[in-house]
C-alpha cells in the first residue's frame, strides 16, 4: 500500500545515507542504534572490549546480557579492535558512558579518517572541566564535525523495534547551510532512519545536551518522591519544574528554548522520569524506600548518569549563577549525606515563587513547619 502524503507536507529532498558505521561501545544503547544502522542497510561495526558479548553476537546473533531476546540483523558485525571497527567508517557514534567519553574520543582520533563526522551518544557534563560531551570529544578528535544523538529511548525497545524517535544535532557550517543534504546531521539522521526509528535534525547542540544531562538528575528526584509512595501529582509537579532547571542551563549557555521542549529535552525528561527501566528513576525509587546507596540494585555496581551528573551539573549552574532547586536537592542526598526526607521537605518548603521568572517575586512560605514535619516522617 502507497502511503499519501500529509496534506500541506512539502516535496522532500533527498539526503545520501552513510554506506559505513561505526559504532563504538557494545553496551544495550551501543547495540540498539548499531542493530538500528543495520537495519537500515548501514554496513556497521560495533566496537566492545568484552570479547564473550562481541563473539556472543557474531555467532549467536544476539546478546544475552544487554538486549536479551533481541535478534540481530546480518549488516551487523561486531569487533573488539577499534581499529577494525573504523577502518573504512564514513561515521562513528560513540556510546559510552560519559567518564569514558575522553578517552574513547582519544582513542577514535588515532584511526578515525581525517575530517570524520562523530556523534556522542553519552549524556552529561564533565565534572572536572564543566564541559558538555561534544566539548569533550573535540578536544580529542582534532578537525572531525562533532555531533550528538539524544532523545526519549530505551535501548531495548529500540532493538525490537517500536516505534522511537531522536535528535541528531551537529553545528551547520556555511557550506551546509547551503547543501543541506550533505550536512552531518542530516546524512546520519537518515542512516538512521528506519520503518520504526525516526531522525529529526538540529543544530543547538547545547540545548540537546542539556536536556540528556539535566533530566537524568531529575529522573533520580522522581524516583524518590515516587519510592517514598507519593503518585502522579507529584511526579507532574518535578517534571515540569525540572523542564524549567534545564531551560535555566540551556539558555545560559547560549541553547534555545525550542530545543528543551523537543525531543531531547522534555521527550526525554518525560520518559526517564515515568519508568523504572531507567536506572535514575530505579535508583531513586530504591532511595526512597529508605534502602543505602551502597544496598542499591542489590549491592551490583550499576553505572547511574544522573548520580555523577547531580554534581557536575549542579557545579555548573552555581559557577553561572543559577538556582536548581531539584538538581540541588539530589546533590544533597546523593553526596552531602543529606536524608531524602529532610531534603525533600526543604524543597517543598522554599518561598512561594511566580512561575514565569521575569516576574521574581519571592514569598514566604505560609506552611514551611508543616511541611518540613510531614515530608520528613513520610520519607524516611
Amino acid at each position: 500500500m502507497k502511503l499519501k502524503p500529509i496534506s500541506g507536507d512539502p516535496l522532500p529532498s533527498q539526503a545520501h545515507p552513510y554506506r559505513r558505521a561505526a559504532v563504538i561501545g557494545a553496551g544495550a544503547w551501543g547495540t540498539a542504534l548499531a542493530a538500528t544502522l543495520a537495519r537500515a542497510g548501514v554496513a556497521t561495526r560495533l566496537w566492545g572490549r568484552d570479547h564473550a558479548v562481541i563473539d556472543e553476537i557474531n555467532v549467536k546473533r544476539t546478546t544475552e546480557r544487554f538486549l536479551p531476546g533481541v535478534t540481530m540483523p546480518e549488516g551487523l558485525h561486531a569487533v573488539h579492535r577499534m581499529q577494525a571497527a573504523l577502518e573504512g567508517a564514513e561515521v562513528a557514534l560513540i556510546v559510552v558512558p560519559s567518564r569514558s567519553v575522553r578517552s574513547v574520543a582519544r582513542q577514535v582520533a588515532e584511526y578515525a579518517a581525517p575530517g570524520m563526522p562523530v556523534a556522542i551518544c553519552a549524556k552529561g557534563i564533565e565534572a572536572e572541566t564543566g564541559l558538555l560531551m561534544t566539548q569533550v570529544a573535540e578536544e580529542e578528535l582534532g578537525r572531525r564535525p562533532v555531533g550528538c544523538v539524544s532523545g526519549p529511548t530505551f535501548a531495548r525497545e529500540t532493538a525490537l523495534g517500536h516505534p522511537t524517535a531522536a535528535t541528531v544535532a551537529f553545528p551547520f557550517s556555511y557550506a551546509d547551510r547551503l547543501t543541506p543534504s550533505e550536512a552531518p546531521a542530516v546524512r546520519l539522521a537518515v542512516s538512521l532512519s528506519t520503518e520504526s526509528f525516526r531522525a529529526y535534525v538540529s543544530d543547538d547542540l547545547v540545548g540537546v545536551e542539556i536536556g540528556g544531562a539535566v533530566k537524568n538528575v531529575i529522573a533520580i528526584a522522581c524516583g524518590v518522591m515516587t519510592g517514598a509512595g507519593f503518585a502522579e501529582n507529584t511526579r507532574a509537579a518535578l517534571i515540569t519544574r525540572g523542564l524549567d532547571e534545564m531551560k535555566q542551563l540551556a539558555e545560559a549557555l547560549g541553547g534555545r528554548r525550542e530545543t528543551v521542549t523537543g525531543l531531547s529535552g522534555i521527550g526525554d525528561l518525560t520518559l526517564t522520569c515515568s519508568s523504572p527501566t531507567s536506572r535514575n528513576m530505579s535508583l531513586g525509587q530504591q532511595l526512597g524506600q529508605g534502602i543505602p546507596r551502597d544496598a542499591c540494585f542489590d549491592g551490583r555496581p550499576v553505572v547511574v548518569e544522573g548520580e555523577v551528573n547531580a554534581t557536575s551539573v549542579t557545579d555548573l549552574a552555581r559557577r553561572l549563577g543559577l538556582r536548581l532547586p531539584i538538581c540541588e536537592t539530589v546533590r544533597a542526598i546523593l553526596h552531602e549525606g543529606a536524608a531524602p526526607g529532610e531534603a525533600f521537605a526543604a524543597l517543598w518548603a522554599r518561598p512561594i515563587e511566580a512561575e514565569p521568572r521575569a516576574m521574581d517575586l519571592s514569598f514566604a512560605h505560609p506552611a514551611t513547619d508543616q511541611a518540613i514535619a510531614t515530608l520528613a516522617e513520610r520519607i524516611s
